[in-house]
C-alpha cells in the first residue's frame, strides 16, 4: 500500500497497476515477445499471397498469348453428264447419275479448352484470409488487460500466499531501496568533487540575477531527476547547489 511505503519514481516503472488503461513497461516486453511471433505467419502470409498473385499473372498471360483458333474450308462437286439418246446412254445416266453430288464443309477449331481459366482473388477474399492475423494481434494487445486479474484471483483462492508474497515484496523493495541510495550517495559525492560546467555556472548566475527565470530554467532532482517544484528540498550546505524532491530527500 502507498501509505506504507511509497514508490520513487525509479520503482515506479518495474510495477504493473491494473487500473491503468495504458500499457506499463513490465506489459510491454511480453507484448512485444507475443508480436514478434506474429512475424512468421504474416511473412507466410506475405508469400502466399503474392505466390498466387504471381500465378495468376503468368496463367493469365499464358491464355492471352497462346490461344490459336483454326478455320478450315472445303467443296466438292460431283458432276457425270451422259450425252446421248441412245439405250446405252440411258441405262449410263440412270446408274453413274446417281453419283452426282455437292457438298461443302466448314470446320472452325481453337485450343480454349486445353487453355488455363486463372481466376483472380477479389479484394474481400484477401481481406477474409488477412483478418485471422489481425484478430491474432490485437489478442496480443489486449491480453495485458485479463493477465491483471491473475494476481487478484490467485490472491482470492490462496490468502495465507498473497501475505507472503506482500511481505516478501516490500522486504526486498526495502533492500533494493538501501542498495539504490547506498549507490547514489557516492554517484553524487563523485559529481560534487568534479568542478560545475560552465552551462551550470550560466545557470545558476541567471537563477540568482533574475529569480522570475527559476520558472523557466528549473532544476531537478539530484538522484531521480524529477522537475523542481515548490516540495523540493536544497541542500543545506551553501556552497552546495545540489536539489532533492522530497522522497528521495
Amino acid at each position: 500500500k502507498q501509505t506504507l511505503l511509497p514508490l520513487l519514481r525509479v520503482e515506479t516503472s518495474s510495477f504493473i497497476f491494473p487500473c491503468k488503461l495504458a500499457l506499463q513497461k513490465p506489459e510491454l516486453k511480453h507484448m512485444v515477445m507475443e508480436l514478434l511471433k506474429c512475424i512468421p505467419l504474416l511473412l507466410f502470409l506475405l508469400f502466399v499471397c503474392g505466390l498466387d498473385h504471381f500465378i495468376f499473372s503468368i496463367l493469365s498471360i499464358i491464355q492471352h498469348h497462346s490461344f490459336i483458333q483454326y478455320s478450315y474450308q472445303s467443296s466438292h462437286h460431283l458432276s457425270v453428264n451422259v450425252m446421248g439418246e441412245s439405250l446405252m446412254a440411258q441405262l449410263l445416266r440412270g446408274t453413274i447419275g446417281a453419283l452426282n453430288s455437292s457438298f461443302e464443309t466448314e470446320i472452325e477449331t481453337s485450343n480454349l479448352a486445353c487453355l488455363p481459366q486463372p481466376t483472380e482473388m477479389t479484394r474481400q477474399q484477401y481481406l477474409n484470409t488477412c483478418l485471422p492475423l489481425g484478430a491474432l494481434a490485437l489478442l496480443c494487445l489486449a491480453q495485458v488487460y485479463p493477465f491483471r486479474l491473475r494476481r487478484a484471483i490467485a490472491a482470492f483462492y490462496f490468502p495465507k500466499r498473497e501475505k507472503t508474497r506482500v511481505l516478501f515484496l516490500y522486504n526486498k523493495l526495502l533492500r533494493q531501496r538501501k542498495n539504490f541510495f547506498y549507490l547514489q550517495r557516492g554517484r553524487v559525492a563523485r559529481q560534487a568533487r568534479e568542478p560545475p560546467g560552465p552551462g551550470t555556472l550560466l545557470m545558476q548566475w541567471c537563477r540568482q540575477r533574475w529569480p522570475w527565470l527559476r520558472r523557466c530554467l528549473r532544476q531537478r532532482c539530484t538522484l531521480c531527476g524529477t522537475p523542481e517544484t515548490p516540495r523540493h528540498q536544497p541542500c543545506p550546505n551553501p556552497d552546495c547547489s545540489a536539489l532533492y524532491c522530497q522522497s528521495c530527500w
